[in-house]
Order: C-alpha cells, then sequence, then structure tokens
C-alpha cells in the first residue's frame, strides 16, 4: 500500500513509519516547509504545506493516510500563543489535509486521525467507553473540533476512524522519560493525591492498533487507544518506582504544581480519566501490554 503520515517525526509517527516500511509499504511523510527532507530506505518525504494546502505530486494517489499532525501538549507552559499552537497544528493542519484530499482524482480509502482521551474531560472515577459525552475543557474543545475536521472526509467516500490516545508508553519518548526523571534522583512520588486515573497505552501496541484502523474495512469513527487496565496516579508510581528500582517518598502537591504550571498541571497531571477500550475490546484486540507492571519491564528492559 502507499500511505501518507503527518507528524511522522514525532513519538508515533516515527514507529509507524518504521513498522509500515518493514512491511513493504510505501510511506511517504508529508513534510512541512523548513522541515529538513532526507531520503531513507524508510519512506521518503513528500512537501506539504498546510497553510495552503499544497501536496507534492508524489504524494498523489494513497492507500491510506495516517494524521499525527500536532504540536507536544507538555512542552511549555500554556501561554495564549502556545494554546493557539496546540489548537492550530491540530485542527487547522486537518483541515488543510482533508482539502488537500478533496482534490485527488483517486483518494484514499481510510484515514486515520489522531485524537486524545483528553477530549472526556475530567471525570473522576467514571468509567468512560467511546460512547461516553466529551468535556469542556480547551483539551476537550480542541480534540472535539480535531475530530470534526477529520470527519469530514467521510463526505468524500473515505472511510474515517478516529483513534484516541491515552498516556503512551515507550522509553525513549512521550511521558514516561519527564515522569521517570525525578525518580533518578530519588525524588518521586504521587501527583497531588494520587486518586486519579491513568489510562495508558505501550507504543507497540499503538503502533499495532493503527495498523489494524487501516486494514479493518469495516472499522469506523472513533477507538480509545488505551490498556483495559488504567490505574490510579499512586498505582502507577509504585508501579514505575518498583521498575526502576527507586523509592517514591515524595508527593508532588497540587497547589506547587498549579503555581508551576498553570492550567496545564491541571489538565495534564491532576485529571482523571479512566477509559476503556471498549471498541477494540469488542473486536478481540490482542493487547500485547494489558498489565502496567508487565508492560513498564519490557519497555524500560530495550
Amino acid at each position: 500500500m502507499k500511505i501518507l503520515v503527518t507528524g511522522s517525526t514525532g513519538l508515533v509517527g516515527t514507529a509507524l513509519v518504521d513498522a509500515l516500511s518493514r512491511e513493504g509499504n510505501t510511506v511517504c511523510r508529508l513534510i512541512r516547509p523548513g522541515s529538513q527532507k532526507k531520503e531513507t530506505a524508510k519512506g521518503f518525504d513528500v512537501a506539504w504545506n498546510p497553510t495552503t494546502g499544497e501536496l507534492g505530486g508524489a504524494g498523489v494517489g494513497p492507500d491510506a493516510v495516517v494524521n499525527l499532525a500536532g504540536a507536544s501538549i507538555g512542552d511549555g507552559r500554556w501561554t495564549a500563543e502556545r494554546k493557539e499552537l496546540l489548537r492550530s497544528s491540530r485542527v487547522e493542519t486537518t483541515q488543510a489535509l482533508v482539502k488537500a484530499l478533496a482534490r485527488m482524482n483517486a483518494r484514499p480509502r481510510v484515514l486515520v486521525s489522531a485524537s486524545a482521551t483528553g477530549i472526556y474531560g475530567n471525570r473522576g472515577d467514571e468509567q468512560l467507553s467511546e460512547g461516553s459525552s466529551t468535556g469542556d475543557d480547551f483539551l476537550s474543545e480542541i480534540a472535539r473540533d480535531w475530530e470534526a475536521e477529520a470527519l469530514k472526509a467521510e463526505a468524500l467516500g473515505i472511510r474515517v476512524v478516529l483513534v484516541r490516545f491515552g498516556i503512551i508508553l515507550a522509553k525513549h519518548g512521550g511521558a514516561l522519560p519527564r515522569i521517570m526523571l525525578p525518580f533518578k534522583f530519588g525524588a518521586g512520588g504521587r501527583i497531588g493525591n494520587g486518586q486519579q486515573w491513568m489510562s495508558w497505552i505501550a507504543l507497540e501496541d499503538v503502533v499495532k492498533i493503527i495498523r489494524l484502523a487501516i486494514e479493518q474495512n469495516t472499522l469506523r469513527g472513533a477507538i480509545n487507544v488505551v490498556s483495559p487496565q488504567p490505574v490510579r496516579n499512586i498505582e502507577f508510581t509504585k508501579a514505575l518506582a518498583a521498575a526502576v528500582h527507586r523509592p517514591a517518598r515524595l508527593p508532588a502537591p497540587a497547589f506547587a504544581l498549579r503555581l508551576l504550571l498553570g492550567e496545564m498541571a491541571d489538565a495534564l497531571l491532576l485529571s482523571s480519566q479512566r477509559v476503556i477500550p471498549q471498541r477494540l475490546e469488542q473486536l478481540n484486540y490482542n493487547f500485547r501490554h494489558r498489565n502496567l507492571a508487565s508492560a513498564l519491564a519490557m519497555i524500560l528492559q530495550r
């Protein structure tokens, strides 16, 4: 298959391009203006300008498109300027991508577009499936608009799958290295009261699920990309401390996090989302990592 990928240099994108290329697919990495192009055995670069919607000729006629574009949520305090970037890099980029697909004579069969479990907002102990209502905070609003732009591709006859990512665990990037850092100095501990739910997923499963979304012709709409075993923050902390053989004795008080990070502290660290992968379970998807302790052991061993 010929597959276009936006956000190909990120944590998920890099792993996905590698996996798809190894399977013999032709992978086109959509690269923005100013980005350095580098031809490799793992796909090739195609010029892509989200502002104008221009797409290089080599990107025409794909079988599938995977949209992973979006500035990192956790990089930097949420100033007004930063919040606008977080929004535009997701919503406006997806809008431009769908418009580019509309101009193609030979359109892809499927668009797999990233979203996030942040769409549900802070929900305490409530168990959340794909059919649950969405939240009303900043991240929820971004995710709703992000998904709405992707779903416009359905009018073009393209099957759309919305992959709502939880906390993606990988040794070399994403949230885990940041969470681990205090533990390396013996300063790890629960966040706030530790009772907030964390819905996590191993990177290996993320890649596998995106491939399933591409290949499963009957699959469409939202999918919670999370392990079937969410844990409270205090449980996550204990499991991580055991995996890195470090103590977990120094909690991070909520008030201190709010002083340091502002709005981002509540949205990313203190909010509670007990998300279950109902649709994946209905499909009998075989998770490679269901249990947090064994997942951390395997990830950190690598």
